[in-house]
């Protein structure tokens, strides 16, 4: 079984659907989780400031908004009576699959649980996929709660 669960946590119903099922496959088998939170600068475009660096206070609210984030999935945890500890990424110029593949490798996961959004079209090419860059560049298996 998989006794160490790395969670992508976002905020959407989606991810607290992965979130679930991760907590699910951790009872289970006796393991734990690790949720983290990406801030993904592309998201935030407007908060560039007059030099082209972010403004401190959209740095601040990124921070915040993550760790509200995190910080729910963690109760969440709690609540189903799972070990778990949470991180959050907020380096600048490295993409989501990037960042989680990289978290992955240095707790050494089992599994990451991740939701996708299902976009498809136009919003898929100018969003992205967040779960198709994990699968690309996951160093262990992926599980994607749609």
């Amino acid at each position: 079984m998989y006794k160490r669960i790395l969670v992508p946590l976002d905020g959407s119903e989606t991810s607290n659907k992965a979130l679930v099922a991760a907590l699910q496959l951790a009872r289970l088998g006796g393991g734990r989780v690790r949720l983290i939170h990406a801030i993904e600068e592309m998201a935030y475009l407007s908060g560039f400031d007059q030099y082209g660096g972010y403004s401190g206070d959209l740095i601040r609210i990124m921070r915040e908004n993550g760790t509200k984030i995190l910080d729910d999935g963690m109760a969440i945890a709690q609540s189903a009576g799972v070990e778990a500890d949470q991180m959050l990424f907020d380096k600048f110029g490295e993409r989501l699959g990037e960042v989680v593949s990289d978290a992955a490798k240095r707790w050494n996961a089992d599994l990451i649980v991740v939701g996708t959004h299902g976009r498809h079209g136009i919003g898929r090419v100018l969003m992205g996929s967040g779960a198709e860059q994990i699968i690309r560049l996951a160093p262990v298996p992926v599980l994607v709660i749609r």
